[in-house]
């Protein structure tokens, strides 16, 4: 009984029980409340489920502040409760979820609650400094500030014994992984139709591609798991699509960890920069959008460098994210495949690459279950989108009042647990002459000049030379 327990109650699947089900109980709170006065509707769980509200040091410190934000957008941008009842209720939602998964996987349920407590206490530290209002107008998210926390504690202190048994880090994020999934709905996609498909899905597998084979054959990168995991980052998602790469080709955790931090750096240089250069280019707001959108890492960052070209060039950047996100699983289940074939294969012993049929077990086995639960949650809430009379507010309600800000928080509690799992002396060998950074750069000047030639293509805008010819000329 014991045995058959353990074979299933792997993180993969129960991050698809736990994130579905989440999905579900936040669907069932707001279908129960019912349309609301205003023909909208609202989700209760959202009161309980928050992050840290919006703040200033001015205003902590007693110097001259302008008073909190409204409260209408403020809740807003948090996507729910962002009250203490808010925070608690997450931590607490938090801690069943995953008490629950320890329990089915046999661990030590005491150890575990009394361990994720002082996690979740450096999760709510990051969180809150990234809510300051200034930290986020420079764009310094929080998966930064996760990520710092626990490299402190883990690099002067240590992984204490007694917080060892809370660093999940694959359980945690695959479980925001699958929530995550509610967020990328088809018929908004389609919205680009043509177009926007050439730019996310035309680009990014050449990007990847290229990007991989230059870090082995030109800079001779000594590990494949770093180049992949590096380059899939870059090319497809940002951090998302580094989690499910590392799991289909089962990454080291400094390997994962340093691929974030090149990402995360890098996202908050071209988020600041991007805006000012598609402007000096003059280009249109969907030729910068898609730009943008397909080059910026991080949803947030895409979100925010979208916004400051105007609203048009917004909606066209995350449009063209979300396209490029739906690749997640495409690119886990062929990095899955590949590795088996060519890269394990290649280095057993024998020599033997094992064919389709004879490594169909072990590619299930190294496949992330997690997306299956991923593209489950986008079927079920693109259905109801478009097939629902109130599919929008519903969806809304079910995701950005509810489990939005659970997602977050799972998130933060994985970077930190990478943080506290990651050692500066190991780090500083997968960067030892600086190849994993001067990757990142190459795959992304590839990345930008790819991306804008198809945008400009696609929607029917010549390249920036030829429009400054031709003004020169008038």
């Amino acid at each position: 009984m014991d045995h058959k327990r353990r074979a299933w109650a792997t993180d993969d699947w129960l991050a698809v029980v736990f994130g579905l089900a989440l999905l579900g109980i936040s669907l069932g709170a707001v279908w129960l409340a019912g349309r609301s006065s205003s023909g909208g509707h609202a989700n209760p769980a959202g009161a309980w489920w928050g992050k840290p509200e919006p703040w200033s040091w001015a205003a902590a410190s007693g110097r001259a502040a302008e008073g909190p934000a409204p409260a209408a957008s403020s809740k807003a941008s948090q996507g729910g409760g962002g009250s203490w009842r808010g925070v608690v209720g997450s931590g607490l939602t938090s801690c069943a979820a995953f008490l629950a998964a320890t329990r089915l996987q046999g661990g030590d349920s005491r150890r575990f609650a009394r361990a994720f407590l002082g996690l979740w206490l450096l999760t709510w530290g990051a969180l809150a400094i990234a809510a300051e209002r200034t930290v986020n107008a420079y764009g310094l998210e929080y998966a930064l500030w996760a990520l710092a926390a626990g490299l402190l504690v883990g690099n002067t202190l240590g992984l204490p014994a007694w917080l060892q048994p809370a660093a999940r880090t694959e359980l945690y994020i695959k479980t925001g992984l699958v929530l995550y999934g509610a967020k990328v709905l088809f018929s908004r996609l389609m919205e680009l139709g043509g177009p926007g498909m050439a730019v996310a899905w035309g680009v990014t597998p050449v990007v990847l591609a290229v990007t991989y084979w230059f870090g082995q054959r030109v800079l001779k990168i000594p590990s494949r798991t770093l180049n992949i995991v590096v380059s899939a980052d870059m090319a497809v998602c940002g951090v998302s699509a580094a989690i499910a790469t590392a799991a289909a080709c089962r990454a080291k955790k400094e390997e994962l960890s340093l691929a974030v931090g090149i990402s995360l750096a890098f996202t908050v240089l071209m988020m600041l920069a991007m805006p000012p250069i598609v402007r000096a280019l003059a280009l249109s707001p969907q030729v910068g959008g898609a730009w943008i959108g397909g080059t910026i890492d991080s949803t947030a960052a895409v979100l925010a460098a979208g916004q400051a070209l105007g609203d048009e060039a917004a909606e066209v950047a995350i449009a063209i994210k979300m396209i490029q996100n739906m690749l997640i699983g495409v690119v886990a289940l062929g990095v899955a495949l590949y590795w088996v074939r060519y890269v394990d294969g290649a280095a057993s012993p024998d020599r033997q690459v094992p064919s389709l049929r004879g490594g169909a077990a072990e590619i299930w086995s190294r496949f992330p279950k997690f997306v299956l639960g991923f593209l489950a949650a986008s079927a079920v809430f693109s259905a109801l989108y478009r097939g629902h009379p109130q599919g929008k507010t519903l969806v809304d309600a079910v995701v950005k009042q509810g489990t939005a800000s659970l997602e977050t928080w799972f998130f933060a509690l994985a970077f930190v647990s990478i943080g506290l799992e990651s050692d500066f002396r190991v780090l500083g060998k997968y960067l030892r002459g600086g190849k994993p950074v001067l990757l990142y750069v190459c795959g992304q000047t590839l990345n930008l000049a790819l991306t804008l030639t198809m945008a400009s293509l696609v929607f029917g805008e010549p390249a920036p030379s030829g429009r400054a010819a031709s003004a020169e000329g008038r």
